[in-house]
């Protein structure tokens, strides 16, 4: 009896692990936002949602079949609108990514191979592993082998900022708990490894292969035949046009600055990123996707999935897989989290036009679940940085709903045992 006792338990505790963690990937007890395809009613909702939460400044944009259908802005100090520049954190490397994929696009770099083969201002450090194996697609994916695992706080006014080769030897600006070297760690190609470090060093590359800054090759490639005119990754001196910065609690906050711009530095409005992302899809008047900036195949590779994670596509070249579109491919975009409670997310469901652009300052975590919610709205699947966020409440259904079943089965136990015969 003790042994069957023992088997219902643990197939008691399987069969609620399965339950719990299934339901929380497929979504089976989550209310979306607003009732699924009422897009007015979603709206509603996700402006509610800003003016209850907001502790510093908000732009909102919401788009449907490539173009906006609604935008709310709101602030604590002056007021922001379509034109505010954010700074936006690692929503960066997505931008990048296409001005890497430029130099791809004209022979420049080669996806596959060795970027040792470009580089001559710094080389990455001698490894037990095979830095050949270090690819411009690698890279992108962050499936390089990096084991910096960056994170960059960034240098506060009036502090020098660190030279880019330095900053790749050792970042100084280092989010706390790294040690900010980029190095090959792990067998490039084996596993997903986070590292705004080798978007450092993708920063390095396209200096080296252009022969310009960075900055000045993404605003001549990128941003000016997008029409992203009030996009840049370093603000000239004196520039006074930026959103007032402030902590969670909605005080006034620093500034940062960074030697790493391709992964942390990009200062950007709603109305710039809703340029970038109607550039993913055909034009209103038959321009091809990529707006002759990227070809149209190459943006089919750069959200092909490229690294995974638990077994679920998360990764393209420079693009978050968030989930599928429920077409055959994704909903792509990027976030970005940074002090002083910076948050920022973009969507695009490609397949549809459909997207959001959460930029703000002031809360640690508001544009990401607002973002995420509308995944869910729009898909009806959880996207995987919503399973991040709520992982903890997984963790602690799981734990109460086992520690129950053991209690259970403990009780039944001990009542047979005391059964007279």
């Amino acid at each position: 009896m003790i042994r069957r006792i023992l088997l219902l338990t643990v197939l008691a505790l399987l069969g609620w692990t399965a339950l719990v963690v299934t339901g929380t990937l497929e979504g089976w007890w989550r209310q979306p936002l607003a009732p699924f395809g009422d897009t007015t009613a979603f709206r509603t909702a996700a402006i509610a949602d800003i003016d209850k939460k907001h502790k510093g400044n908000v732009a909102f944009a919401l788009l449907e079949n490539g173009q906006v259908i609604a935008t709310h802005f709101v602030s604590i100090g002056k007021p922001v609108d379509g034109d505010s520049r954010f700074q936006v954190a690692s929503m960066s490397k997505w931008i990048t990514a296409w001005g890497v994929m430029t130099l791809v696009e004209a022979g420049k770099l080669d996806l596959d191979k060795p970027v040792s083969l470009y580089l001559k201002r710094w080389k990455l450090p001698a490894s037990k592993f095979d830095n050949n194996g270090v690819t411009v697609r690698r890279l992108l994916s962050h499936t390089a082998g990096l084991t910096d695992g960056l994170g960059y706080a960034g240098f506060k006014p009036g502090d020098p900022v660190q030279a880019l080769e330095a900053s790749l030897t050792r970042a100084a600006d280092a989010t706390p708990g790294r040690d900010g070297a980029v190095r090959v760690g792990i067998e490039p190609g084996t596993e997903f490894k986070y590292s705004g470090g080798g978007y450092t060093l993708l920063q390095l590359l396209v200096e080296e292969v252009s022969g310009q800054s960075f900055n000045k090759y993404m605003t001549t490639s990128i941003f000016a035949p997008l029409g992203m005119t009030r996009s840049t990754f370093v603000l000239e001196d004196g520039a006074m046009d930026v959103t007032e910065f402030f902590d969670e609690r909605g005080a006034p906050a620093t500034h940062y600055r960074f030697a790493a711009l391709a992964a942390a530095s990009l200062y950007t409005t709603t109305n710039d990123m809703t340029r970038f992302l109607q550039a993913h899809l055909a034009g209103p008047r038959g321009e091809a996707p990529g707006r002759g900036v990227l070809g149209p195949k190459t943006l089919l590779e750069m959200r092909r999935p490229h690294a995974s994670q638990y077994g679920a596509d998360i990764w393209g070249l420079g693009t978050m897989l968030f989930v599928p579109n429920n077409t055959g491919s994704f909903v792509i975009g990027h976030d970005g989290n940074n002090e002083p409670a910076i948050n920022t997310a973009a969507r695009l469901d490609p397949a549809t036009g459909n997207g959001i652009i959460v930029l703000e300052t002031g809360n640690r975590l508001l544009a990401t679940p607002l973002a995420s919610e509308w995944v869910f709205w729009d898909t009806g699947n959880v996207d995987f940085l919503m399973l991040v966020i709520e992982s903890g409440a997984l963790l602690k259904t799981l734990a109460v709903g086992c520690a129950a079943i053991i209690l259970a089965a403990l009780a039944f136990g001990w009542r047979l045992r005391r059964r007279p015969g």
